[in-house]
């Protein structure tokens, strides 16, 4: 049963926990968190003080731990369906319990849970139970059964079944490899799921979404019924590989591949391959694909977290020719034009040294003698040189400059001539090196690292002062336009649901963000070791009496450290201290600092106080892993086992029998909000 539903209150003042389903130990057997397990955890929250518990995506995301590159925006994960609650597992056969006896005595025993082999050994008993019990399903999903008003009421399921159906015929290759149906309609897929040769295949996936969304309705309940608001996290952009951009790609932008303008943690930027929304194609049918995405968020939640706003008033998109982000822009953009430039007395010529990277011939035979790697010739050099020269560029008549031939649109192109690798990153470089990308004819942005250019640096200094003053006015303009729009969506999305939306509004956030926030009363968000006054000397931190009422406040978050390993091996302890109004803190964590710093942070003017499971584990000496990266759920930019499987150190149980975690906890849900400062 869905989660009744009334209009959130977005002035309730709470403290509240991060987990991922994945992390939890409760009654399962296979080694990972389930749905069912939130009804303790919420007990055990109750019990704490906690009035929130906020998760990461719950979608299915295949074979892809990362739950932040979902296979679906509708579909479950299997992953933390309990198999021993479904109905059919009590008629299926012995082995089937003996099976999930055996794996359960391999993966109880992981420190973290093995994602891949986990899900596999799922899937494979979810098959097994599915063919012991196939006709009884049948019977439920012909017209007038159960699962048949289930499927009527969900018609997502369709699309997802048969694109998983897909998915596994084609060795869970992404659809865009599949030798057929890559394009296909929305009568394609109807007679896909009418075909009777088909039905069982597909009904699998129906019955599977079915029984998860029992559970999760259960358990969300239970925790509604704790007086826990439970929140979900809706990541705002789909996965390329996904049955949404497969099934409705006249609604993204796949040309186009979303991720962030370089900073000083990502010098080339973020390039996170996913494609961008095409917006004006999705008001012409009213935003149909996000309500319904609401709608279905809104049968388990009463808040959700919009990872990434700043993609609703502007996104930062690339080439798909490009691995980085170097040289992408803002979507939408008020461009800089041919007339601007000619209008500044720039000819075709001077336009195009602008926007097209030149490369002097030295400076290509350099970077293969300098990166050479080991011993080398002369001739070795010229016959490199040869190849480059030949391969990637087109000689500017008889100049000592070169231009990238026409062929070439990206670093992927670059890649693909196999040259020498001494040469392959200064052509990355030089590919970069320009302070235009001409994206279609005519309209041009300024790349991210422009005044680093060899064009900018030829420019006078009158030139200079003209061309910033025009893009200071295209920027004036772009901004206006990016609260229109942001403005816009987010009132679609406010106005949708019943559900109080909280943003993550990280990364370089223009100043129309928070009015629009403020406005529609979307709470934004305050990590405490980025929220800080950058312009100032010392980078001070902001005081937390400051903190906008109606925001989140953390210390940490899946992407970073917990507070325990910030402190130990990032932090500026002093500093910190400092801020916090201590003397001095112990410079090795241990419940005495985490209760300090989560006190204080509790303190916060922000009507959510958040801390992440991990965080709230430190008040108490029994939950401390040996090495503080161990607690970490994920490590951005890196690729492997570890990242995303998070476990508990001990059960729910057993960790609700630490009463003075206990009451720690319920002590720290306790702290009043710290005093105003007077005039703020």
């Amino acid at each position: 049963m869905a989660v009744s539903q009334k209009k959130q209150d977005a002035n309730q003042r709470l403290a509240g926990v991060v987990v991922p389903v994945g992390a939890l130990r409760g009654r399962g057997k296979l080694g990972v968190g389930e749905f069912p397990d939130l009804a303790d955890f919420a007990g055990l929250c109750k019990r704490m003080g906690l009035g929130l518990i906020q998760l990461l995506p719950v979608n299915d995301s295949g074979y892809e731990s990362s739950p932040y590159s979902s296979l679906t925006a509708f579909a479950l994960h299997p992953l933390y369906v309990r198999i021993e609650d479904l109905v059919e597992f009590k008629e299926s056969p012995a082995a089937v319990g003996t099976k999930i006896a055996e794996l359960g005595a391999q993966f109880e025993k992981e420190s973290r849970y093995p994602y891949y082999k986990v899900l596999k050994a799922k899937m494979e008993i979810l098959r097994d139970i599915y063919e012991a019990n196939k006709g009884a399903i049948a019977k439920k999903a012909a017209p007038g059964g159960p699962l048949a008003a289930w499927i009527n009421k969900n018609p997502w399921v369709k699309e997802y079944a048969v694109f998983r159906r897909l998915k596994e015929a084609n060795g869970e290759k992404s659809w865009q490899e599949w030798p057929q149906n890559r394009k296909v309609s929305a009568a394609d897929i109807e007679a896909f799921w009418g075909d009777k040769k088909l039905e069982s295949e597909h009904l699998f996936w129906a019955w599977l979404q079915e029984a998860l969304d029992i559970q999760f309705s259960k358990a969300a309940a239970a925790v509604a019924g704790a007086g826990i608001l439970l929140e979900g996290d809706l990541p705002i952009l789909m996965n390329e590989d996904s049955c949404d951009v497969w099934a409705h790609p006249e609604i993204f932008i796949s040309e186009l591949s979303a991720g962030a303008p370089p900073d000083m943690y990502s010098p080339e930027g973020q390039n996170w391959g996913f494609p961008i929304y095409d917006w004006q194609s999705q008001k012409k049918d009213g935003y149909v694909w996000w309500k319904n995405r609401l709608a279905a968020a809104e049968k388990y939640y009463q808040a959700y977290r919009i990872d990434h706003v700043l993609g609703f008033f502007r996104i930062w998109a690339s080439s798909r020719r490009d691995y980085s982000s170097a040289l992408g822009r803002f979507v939408p953009y008020n461009p800089i034009t041919a007339k601007d430039l000619a209008a500044l007395k720039f000819d075709a010529e001077r336009i195009r040294w602008l926007s097209l990277p030149h490369v002097p011939t030295g400076e290509v035979w350099d970077a293969l003698r300098n990166n050479w790697g080991g011993p080398f010739n002369e001739t070795d050099i010229a016959a490199e040189a040869e190849k480059v020269f030949s391969k990637a560029f087109d000689r500017i008549g008889n100049e000592e400059l070169w231009l990238f031939k026409n062929s070439i649109k990206g670093e992927k192109d670059i890649d693909a001539l196999e040259l020498h690798p001494a040469v392959r990153d200064y052509l990355f470089r030089a590919w970069a090196n320009r302070l235009f990308v001409e994206y279609e004819k005519g309209l041009f942005f300024p790349v991210w690292y422009f005044r680093n250019s060899r064009a900018y640096a030829s420019l006078s200094g009158e030139e200079k002062k003209e061309l910033e003053t025009l893009l200071e006015e295209r920027q004036t303009a772009s901004e206006q336009v990016w609260e229109d729009q942001g403005k816009a969506l987010l009132t679609v999305l406010a106005g949708s649901s019943n559900m109080l939306p909280c943003a993550e509004d990280l990364g370089a956030v223009p100043d129309c963000v928070p009015r629009v926030l403020t406005s529609l009363k979307i709470l934004g968000l305050r990590v405490v070791r980025w929220f800080r006054r950058w312009d100032q000397d010392g980078q001070p931190y902001i005081p937390l009496e400051e903190y906008p009422e109606l925001s989140v406040c953390t210390p940490a978050v899946h992407d970073s450290s917990t507070v325990r390993e910030w402190w130990e091996r990032e932090a500026d302890q002093g500093q910190f201290s400092g801020f916090l109004g201590f003397p001095s803190l112990p410079r090795v964590y241990n419940p005495g600092t985490a209760k300090a710093v989560l006190h204080k942070i509790a303190s916060s003017s922000s009507r959510f106080r958040v801390f992440q499971i991990q965080d709230l584990l430190h008040l108490s000496a029994k939950w401390y892993a040996r090495d503080p990266a161990a607690e970490r759920i994920n490590v951005p930019g890196s690729y492997n086992e570890f990242n995303w499987t998070y476990r508990l150190p001990g059960s729910i149980a057993e960790i609700g029998k630490d009463t003075d975690l206990v009451n720690a906890v319920e002590e720290l849900c306790s702290v009043k909000e710290a005093a105003k400062k007077k005039g703020k």
